[in-house]
């Protein structure tokens, strides 16, 4: 405020001056206009310094001056000079990010929010067949022109990643990642998991052959063992117990490789050659009669089913992924709980819920359900005969008909398992559904 009470006070200095002099000569009003003059002369002078250094020399030191005028000059200059530490800082960093990144084996596209090509490192020229001379300024889907990966990176639904074999050499195969930052900027990441790809390839023919190789010598020892055991009456009774445990590891046995074929080929094949419209009303109440003949009675079935549309999938996937659920209910629940089938909407979609009002699943091992072989008490799985694959081929089941698995469940409450279908797996029918309402006791 001081310097400003300071040139108004030049101001006024200069005005009283050349009034007084224009007085002198009879003239008192060109005087002040002439003091006003001189003020203006001085400040266009300074404006015109000013804009000299800002545009022809800013990196010199300002121009010299007093008052106001230099104070302007001095705040300016360090105003410049912290602009400029904070550009060098800022080059650094990014220097050092894009010397990071072109160390980086995976490759690294960074897009503007048109989804325009900004920048990307040499593992991306590598991967991705990205040539700085030409594709900078494309479209990535310009360049990246596989209907698969157009629509996972239209859908802006980035959760899970996206595996495609390489545009350049089909031998390799890459996991996209997109990742939203800035103001709608993207961020593709493609890593080369084509090794990963292969160990998990030869894990599930190994898995595959080994099932399949198990079924011949399982089926002749089931075959002799139904043999003797239709003798058991005439053996020793020791010998009779022992053939009795052998056919029922027999039958695990065999219910273990039938598991473990499934998920082979729930894993290899592709699936949706056998997709049709299903009755899902009917398909619920012929799991709950099943589920009912396992409980030997001794569970309370309900299916409830009030919702008019079809799913539009493979009936003996779904079958298998519901009887899954339902027959895990009968398994590990006390006799004379109530184990309730229902379809239903659910959100923009649909789903299909198998609960119980048993013991429930601690919310720990909720996360791990889904995983081979993982078991919340194992001495109890083995005791009932399952074998610990129910939930994963659920799993793959579901991802198959583009639907997802939750599970809600608190110890004392009962377990919940709802699938989850989109509305693109709905069709409603011209016809009301069949049975549209039942319960199986």
């Amino acid at each position: 405020m001081r310097l400003w009470s300071r040139e108004l006070w030049r101001l006024v200095g200069w005005a009283a001056l050349g009034t007084c002099l224009g007085w002198l000569v009879g003239m008192p009003g060109l005087g002040l206009a002439a003091g006003f003059a001189v003020c203006l002369v001085y400040h266009l002078r300074q404006l015109r310094a000013a804009y000299r250094w800002l545009t022809q020399q800013p990196q010199d030191e300002p121009p010299a001056a007093r008052g106001l005028w230099g104070e302007l000059f001095d705040r300016l200059y360090r105003y410049q000079k912290s602009q400029r530490i904070t550009q060098s800082r800022l080059r650094t960093t990014l220097a050092r990010i894009q010397e990071s990144s072109e160390a980086m084996r995976d490759s690294v596209v960074m897009l503007d929010r048109h989804g325009d090509l900004e920048w990307w490192n040499s593992a991306a020229s590598d991967m991705l067949g990205l040539q700085t001379a030409h594709d900078r300024g494309q479209h990535i889907t310009n360049l990246l022109r596989d209907p698969r990966f157009i629509s996972y990176f239209n859908a802006r639904d980035y959760g899970e990643p996206l595996t495609l074999t390489s545009p350049i050499d089909e031998r390799r195969i890459l996991q996209y990642q997109i990742t939203l930052y800035g103001d709608d900027e993207r961020l593709v990441m493609a890593r080369d998991i084509t090794r990963l790809h292969r160990l998990e390839q030869m894990r599930r023919d190994f898995v595959a052959n080994v099932s399949h190789e198990l079924r011949t010598p399982l089926t002749v020892l089931s075959g002799y063992l139904e043999t003797y055991g239709e003798l058991a009456d005439q053996l020793p009774p020791r010998l009779g117990r022992g053939i009795e445990q052998m056919e029922a590891q027999t039958q695990r046995m065999q219910n273990l490789v039938n598991d473990l074929l499934l998920l082979s080929r729930l894993e290899i094949d592709q699936g949706g050659q056998d997709h049709q419209h299903l009755d899902v009303t009917a398909l619920l109440n012929s799991v709950g009669a099943d589920a009912l003949a396992l409980s030997d009675h001794q569970h309370t079935l309900r299916v409830d089913s009030d919702y008019p549309a079809q799913l539009v999938g493979s009936e003996q996937e779904m079958r298998s992924a519901v009887s899954n659920l339902a027959f895990n209910a009968v398994r590990y629940t006390p006799p004379g709980s109530t184990i309730t089938l229902r379809w239903t909407a659910f959100g923009q979609g649909a789903c299909i819920e198998v609960c119980d009002d048993g013991e429930g699943i601690d919310p720990v091992h909720i996360p791990r359900l889904t995983e081979r072989f993982y078991r919340v008490d194992k001495g109890r799985s083995t005791a009932t005969g399952g074998t610990g694959l129910g939930l994963a081929i659920v799993k793959h089941v579901l991802l198959r008909h583009d639907a997802q698995l939750q599970i809600d469940s608190r110890p004392g409450e009962g377990a919940l398992f709802r699938c989850v279908f989109p509305a693109t797996r709905l069709i409603t029918p011209a016809t009301p559904p069949r049975n549209a309402s039942s319960m199986t006791q």
